[in-house]
């Protein structure tokens, strides 16, 4: 009786037991279940995710781009800047020009026959001068000049070629008559020559 009381004992024991050990599996699934969280903030975090000294690079090299390109935008504007004030007379001085061209035309006209001229005609042609040569030295105070053109080379960024001439002692290309004289401005065209130049003769 005794061995079967103990026994009994234990069978109570261990069904006591068994819903113990059935228990843990479900306890671990309840464990994980109460923490969605963690799992969220794992989902969030994209895979190959960049490291700190990464990030500070990459953030290190947009500042550099962003500073160079400010350094750029103030380089062009202040280039724009110098080129407003230097090249600002530009519209006047061409305007200026067709001045300079009725004074040189009125020289020419003036000066074909000196011996024959009466005093007062002698001096108008002085005052004509005077005149276009005043006209010429404010058009330099602004930075315009006349460009050389006669005897030299035909350069078809600063001349306009109206005609040629046949010319056996000369070169082709050489200007052998101007027509209308040409100006630049600082480093900049404003009217090209207007200029004859020489050919070879037809054999």
């Amino acid at each position: 009786m005794e061995e079967n009381s103990e026994t009994e004992e234990q069978k109570n024991k261990k069904s006591e037991e068994a819903p113990l050990r059935d228990e843990t599996p479900i306890a671990r699934e309840n464990e994980e279940e109460a923490n969605p969280a963690d799992q969220d903030e794992q989902a969030l975090i994209p895979e190959g995710e960049k490291s700190l000294a990464e990030e500070n690079s990459d953030l290190r090299d947009r500042l550099l781009r962003a500073l160079a390109e400010n350094e750029n935008l103030i380089r062009r504007g202040r280039r724009e800047r110098e080129d407003a004030i230097k090249y600002a007379a530009t519209n006047f001085a061409r305007d200026m020009l067709a001045v300079s061209d009725n004074l040189s035309r009125a020289l020419a006209a003036l000066s074909g026959s000196d011996d024959n001229q009466s005093d007062s005609i002698k001096a108008l042609l002085e005052g004509v001068k005077l005149t276009e040569k005043e006209l010429l030295s404010s058009l330099e105070r602004h930075g315009v000049s006349r460009i050389v053109s006669k005897g030299e080379q035909f350069d078809h960024e600063r001349h306009e070629a109206l005609f040629e001439v046949p010319s056996p002692d000369m070169e082709p290309g050489i200007i052998v008559e101007v027509v209308e004289e040409g100006y630049m401005i600082h480093d900049r065209l404003l009217r090209p020559a207007r200029v004859g130049v020489s050919k070879k003769e037809a054999t």
